[in-house]
């Protein structure tokens, strides 16, 4: 079976509980970025969406929040309308990580980041840990589209075709402000950004 990576339709009935949309209406969408803070890339990200007026959400890395804390404060402080979520301490896999380590993997990042949305590394979660995560009252948020900005062979043409194919208002999409995602973040974030705003689009956050 062909899977398209930059849609989660497929994934969608497995996990019913999940945030993998919002009901908006007007022709808002929901820019959301993993991975960071990372020096020049999430700078980078946050200079693009100034000059577009959009908001965003920055899933942070409890690591990276402690190595990059003054970039990681300029994230709302250069605009108070993003917002930040938790994306746990250090990036494990929910695959391989027990329920009890992914919990306290979380709550170690949740000390840097104050927020209440979570998005699972890689996305893999398993039912046990969505549970325990949502016992701690947190919102668990998935994505419609997914960039593959991290995706070294990807061609970044054919993605940005595949993502304007998919936009819907509602539509939650990730991209990564990481430096390996850096190169294709650079072609995609522009061109994506400009085809929301001459389309009647809008960014808000989470």
């Amino acid at each position: 079976m062909n899977l398209d990576l930059h849609s989660s339709w497929l994934l969608q009935p497995f996990y019913p509980g999940l945030t993998w949309k919002k009901e908006v209406q007007d022709k808002s969408v929901f820019l959301t970025f993993d991975d960071g803070p990372q020096p020049g890339a999430t700078d980078f990200v946050l200079e693009t969406l100034e000059h577009y007026g959009f908001d965003a959400t920055f899933f942070c890395i409890g690591e990276n929040v402690i190595k990059h804390n003054e970039l990681f404060e300029h994230i709302t402080a250069c605009n108070p309308n993003h917002r930040i979520g938790n994306h746990t301490h250090n990036h494990p896999s929910g695959f391989s990580t027990s329920v009890q380590d992914y919990i306290e993997n979380t709550q170690k990042a949740e000390n840097q980041i104050n927020s209440k949305l979570f998005r699972p590394p890689y996305g893999r979660i398993t039912r046990r840990q969505i549970k325990a995560i949502q016992h701690l009252d947190f919102e668990i948020i998935m994505w419609s589209i997914l960039s593959c900005d991290y995706m070294s062979s990807i061609n970044t043409d054919h993605a940005l075709k595949r993502m304007k194919q998919l936009t819907k208002p509602g539509s939650i999409i990730v991209f990564h402000d990481s430096l390996k995602a850096l190169e294709n973040l650079k072609k995609l974030l522009p061109a994506y950004c400009e085809f929301l705003a001459k389309n009647g689009y809008t960014s808000c956050s989470l």
